[in-house]
């Protein structure tokens, strides 16, 4: 077996064994607000920074739990800078375990049987990865580790990212820190939060032209 397979079943495995402790692991977001409340919030954005990297490396879906957390600790403006800072560190830290792992192994097979998302990611110029970035159907991890098997450089990747992502996640805390758990058992909630705040509605269509724009060019490709 060849070392970049090694490599390649390794990355692989490390993703199946990440999605499998996400399932059983369950974070409250009252334990993490209870944590961090009574900290000055200097430290507190530190310690929620490290805690984001930290939690949603190994188990991928307690990131949702944080972002609730910190809308309701920090508000929507600080809440987004928070979380974009991890997410720029989970970008770099995936980005790279996929191209020290996997990038050689597909270009030297997958690349030349399949014709999937990884080809259709090498192929997009720069205002594309900025739509697939900033889109909110397209999973950040899956972003992150895809563009780490392509030839795109980390540097031109990370400015995708400081460019792109800072308003999808700034959509997200807003509406968490307006209507809160709601978001995802009360639809009519997220209406009405959106009917009542206009600058925040024209940004959902935005989203919506992007995601039509996103699925005709990975459709078309």
């Amino acid at each position: 077996m060849t070392n970049s397979r090694t490599r390649f079943l390794i990355f692989i495995g490390a993703i199946v064994l990440f999605l499998a402790l996400g399932k059983f692991f369950h974070l409250d977001d009252t334990a993490i607000r209870q944590a961090l409340k009574g900290i000055p919030l200097f430290w507190a954005g530190i310690i929620f920074i490290a805690a984001y990297v930290l939690f949603s490396f190994f188990f991928w879906f307690s990131k949702d739990v944080f972002r609730i957390a910190a809308a309701f600790l920090f508000g929507a403006y600080l809440s987004t800078l928070l979380v974009f800072l991890a997410e720029a560190i989970n970008a770099i830290i995936l980005f790279s375990l996929a191209r020290a792992l996997g990038k050689d192994f597909v270009e030297s097979n997958l690349s030349k049987k399949f014709s999937g998302f990884y080809q259709k990611l090498s192929r997009v110029n720069y205002f594309w990865l900025l739509v697939f970035r900033a889109a909110p159907f397209i999973p950040l991890r899956f972003l992150d580790l895809s563009a780490g098997l392509t030839a795109i450089s980390l540097r031109r990747y990370m400015s995708v990212v400081i460019l792109a992502t800072p308003l999808r996640i700034f959509w997200v805390q807003f509406i968490l820190a307006g209507v809160g758990k709601s978001v995802y058992s009360q639809p009519e909630a997220v209406t009405n939060y959106l009917l009542a705040n206009k600058g925040i509605f024209v940004l959902t269509l935005a989203y919506l032209i992007l995601i039509i724009l996103a699925s005709f060019k990975l459709k078309k490709d």
